[in-house]
């Protein structure tokens, strides 16, 4: 049974199956799904949607802007360490081509997206202008089983998706920051953001590791690390998040500040790797104690966000698909080309140019992500329903790149 639950956890399947549950419970009865969605936990609350003058915490605002939080607090701290620790796997010559093709992943996606959508006219354009980046998102769990699936455990194209993927996670976080704000801007809120972030780190990170040197023992940083263990960096946690959230950013994007502030290991294996788990610092501790609470905050997330009626289906439903299975792709080739061959920054030994191709179908599996963005590029109605349903087919790329893998005759290599 554990190593049922082990599987589900890993690829995150609890998010599959909240939002199968969400889809079927949505097409039977609407009104009943809706309802429960947008419960009221707590109205005329300090936190919370804000209209007529207050806000109210509803279940979807705890989901998709407080509890989502930890997810992409994880996915930053993957981020964090791939570009500051010495061996991260997004520093020097090797990250170079995937770095590229990452480009290439999102200038694809949204040439493809915007360009389909001008060609059918300006009102159309209008309406579903803005959800551009919906279509640049890769979901790592998902992407990194198919191409498991696809290449085998042990092929370097595996090991090229996660660059990619994690890559794609730090430009995405960064869109989300820049281009889809929460409400009105008020940048001043960040100040407490960062600077509650800048006293963890000088409090219970670098004053301590400063009084320790010279002691081999390392007694201050380890009565820190012991007595007061994660809770500085939680409430700090808390107070960043409220920052984001009054200074009109997205909420779940609130613990970011947090993450570099928190002692970490002095190397990083990588996600998915086993070793990982037998890191002890303080972020891999944390990390690996929200693991499965955050499986099942997916869960709920699949549950409040993929409620989508079939017949909501319509233009953005293609646009975002199109920029997915089509421009993924082609974009993902071309930039990996131009990288690898022009400018002569090589492949991975193992891999093919043409195995560029099948990782752009692998990584065109969007879903979280992807519907993460479409819950916040567009108020809720139809477009925002046809780009969610957009985001769930996206799944359908697995299919694509096993097909793909066939076709270009990739030789699986097991560990």
């Amino acid at each position: 049974m554990y190593r049922v639950w082990n599987f589900l956890t890993n690829y995150s399947l609890l998010l599959i199956f909240g939002a199968i549950i969400a889809l079927i419970w949505a097409n039977i009865d609407y009104k009943s799904y809706h309802d429960f969605v947008e419960f009221k936990i707590w109205d005329h609350a300090p936190i919370g949607h804000y209209h007529h003058g207050h806000r109210t915490l509803t279940l979807h605002y705890l989901v998709n802007d407080i509890l989502m939080a930890l997810f992409f607090a994880i996915a930053a701290k993957e981020v964090w360490e791939a570009v500051a620790l010495k061996d991260g796997s997004l520093r020097g010559k090797k990250a170079a081509t995937p770095l590229f093709a990452t480009l290439g992943g999102m200038v694809g996606p949204i040439s493809i997206y915007l360009g389909v959508a001008y060609l059918m006219g300006s009102t159309t354009y209008d309406a579903v202008a803005n959800g551009w980046a919906i279509p640049t998102a890769t979901d790592i769990a998902f992407s990194y089983l198919v191409g498991r699936i696809v290449f085998g455990a042990g092929h370097p194209a595996v090991r090229f998706l996660l660059l990619l993927a994690i890559a794609d996670d730090a430009a995405g976080l960064i869109i989300l920051a820049i281009f889809y704000p929460s409400g009105e801007l008020a940048p001043i809120w960040l100040l407490l953001s960062f600077g509650i972030a800048a006293v963890a780190y000088i409090l219970f990170n670098w004053l301590p590791r400063t009084i320790d040197r010279g002691d081999q023992l390392r007694r201050k940083s380890t009565w820190v690390r012991k007595t007061l263990s994660f809770w500085p960096y939680a409430i700090a946690g808390a107070i960043s998040w409220y920052g984001f959230m009054r200074s009109g950013l997205h909420p779940a994007l609130g613990l970011l500040p947090i993450v570099p502030a928190i002692p970490h290991a002095d190397r990083a294996f990588g996600i998915f790797d086993q070793a990982e788990e037998h890191l002890h610092d303080l972020l891999n501790t944390m990390e690996h104690a929200l693991k499965h609470p955050v499986e099942i905050v997916l869960f709920f997330f699949g549950l409040c966000n993929a409620g989508v009626k079939f017949e909501a289906i319509g233009d953005a439903t293609w646009l975002v698909l199109l920029g997915l299975i089509v421009g993924k792709p082609i974009g993902i080739y071309i930039f990996g080309w131009l990288a690898a061959v022009p400018l002569r920054l090589g492949m991975p030994e193992g891999m093919r140019l043409v195995d560029l191709i099948v990782i752009g179908f692998v990584a065109a599996i969007g879903f979280t992500v992807s519907l993460f963005v479409a819950s916040v590029a567009f108020e809720a109605g139809p477009v925002q329903d046809a780009a969610k349903m957009g985001a769930l087919f996206s799944f359908g790329a697995a299919v694509l790149s096993i097909i793909a893998g066939k076709v270009f005759r990739v030789q699986k290599k097991e560990l």
